[in-house]
């Protein structure tokens, strides 16, 4: 039997557990804190690979091991790795508390709500996304991947400063060491936080109260999307129409930890859907009133939208991150250098919505050159319209060219992080 005891919370390892281990093994700060028997064989976690080898060497022998791990082992923990090699039931798991329960306890909020996500040893664009597109996130840290790392990608251009909060958690648990700090992203980016830091929340404090929920983590997808054009304020019907929204975000795929870039935005009912399905989403628009209407139509549904002001595709060159899907909307001349400049960067699809055949091979030639397979498809509707008299006709929509690119997956994988 492998004993694996979640401690490095303020919860002490239990009585009796360690009295008769051959082997303990566990994080050095764990092991020192433990009062290990005398004779048994101590093993400092590093590469989980070689610390495996050895628990195996002892269970061959059913020799008693213990593993002190932190919090509840088998959240985001050691259980799964001892789980896929030796089976659920060689393991005795006794859980502490989580360093996500400790830190949103420290701070007196509710954490059903909350959507937590892991960057140790893992990429941390993901654990990014994710604190974009939402309100209450806990973010496991790790090498590389700190408060200061996560606040300097929550900061530039079309980000509102005082949108996200972030708490820094530091040696949770140890009654000497330990510090809950409330930071800006800007200020979490100039600082040295070392290497005890528990764990970061990102918050936006004015919705961290969210409603009750029944299902926690991460929210349900949207009830209902391709929202009719009046769910959105646009001018003069320039908006993207549920028809084409509705195979647009088909191929987009938005998802929690993705970036979505939307460019030539318009109303913003790409952008404001894409972040209801929990994508982080850039808005490119390139007149005043159109940026000022994407926040109003952002803050209407109740996501967030990061809006930038400029034309495409020079505004594309101040965007640190490559998105993982695109949108293109419009048709103007600079269509090719558009849809060339966002295939260069993305990293899975990009979608066009183009009016006028003309555009059409250039937008193709685009996303061919850049090593994307290509397909499309015109789109015509008719919707029903009332007529006097108690009848109805079909009222027929403009056509619209719908193009998409997709990179493939080997190439997708070699796209800069």
């Amino acid at each position: 039997m492998i004993t694996v005891v979640g401690t490095g919370t303020g919860a002490p390892v239990p009585d009796g557990v360690l009295d008769r281990a051959a082997l303990v093994v566990g994080g050095r700060r764990h092991l020192d804190a433990a009062a290990l028997p005398e004779g048994a064989e101590r093993v400092v976690l590093g590469p989980l690979a070689p610390a495996l080898d050895t628990i195996a060497g002892y269970v061959g022998k059913e020799l008693p091991v213990v593993v002190l791990a932190s919090g509840d082992p088998g959240f985001f923990g050691i259980v799964r790795a001892l789980a896929e090699r030796f089976g659920a039931g060689a393991l005795d798991v006794r859980p502490g508390v989580s360093s996500v329960a400790a830190a949103f306890a420290r701070i007196g909020l509710p954490w059903d709500d909350a959507v937590v996500v892991s960057a140790h040893g893992r990429d941390l664009r993901t654990a990014v996304n994710v604190c974009r597109a939402r309100p209450k996130v806990a973010v496991l840290t790790g090498p590389g991947a700190g408060p200061a790392e996560l606040g300097a990608a929550l900061t530039g251009p079309g980000t509102d400063p005082g949108a996200r909060v972030l708490v820094v958690a530091v040696a949770l648990g140890d009654p000497e060491r330990e510090r809950v700090e409330r930071v800006t992203p800007a200020e979490a980016a100039a600082r040295d936080w070392g290497a005890s830091v528990s764990m970061v929340l990102c918050l936006d404090e004015r919705r961290a109260l969210g409603p009750v929920r029944t299902v926690a983590g991460v929210p349900a997808g949207p009830e209902r999307w391709a929202l009719d054009e009046d769910a959105f304020a646009h001018r003069d019907s320039m908006i993207t129409k549920f028809e084409v929204r509705a195979l647009a975000l088909a191929r987009l795929g938005p998802r929690p930890g993705d970036l979505v870039w939307d460019v030539g935005a318009g109303s913003g009912s790409v952008a404001v859907e894409c972040a209801r399905f929990g994508a982080a989403v850039v808005a490119v628009e390139k007149t005043q009133d159109g940026v000022e209407r994407v926040r109003a139509n952002a803050r209407a549904h109740g996501v967030d939208v990061r809006v930038v002001h400029g034309v495409a595709p020079d505004a594309l060159s101040g965007l640190a991150d490559d998105p993982d899907a695109v949108f293109v909307g419009g048709g103007g001349r600079e269509l090719p250098a558009v849809v060339g400049a966002c295939a260069r960067r993305a990293r899975r699809t990009v979608v066009v919505a183009v009016a006028a055949l003309d555009r059409v091979p250039a937008a193709r030639e685009a996303l061919t050159a850049a090593g994307f397979r290509c397909d499309g498809v015109l789109l015509q509707s008719s919707r029903l319209a009332p007529l006097p008299g108690d009848v109805t006709r079909l009222a027929a929509t403009n056509p619209v060219f719908l193009l998409w690119g997709d990179r493939p997956r080997a190439s997708s994988e070699g796209v800069a992080q």
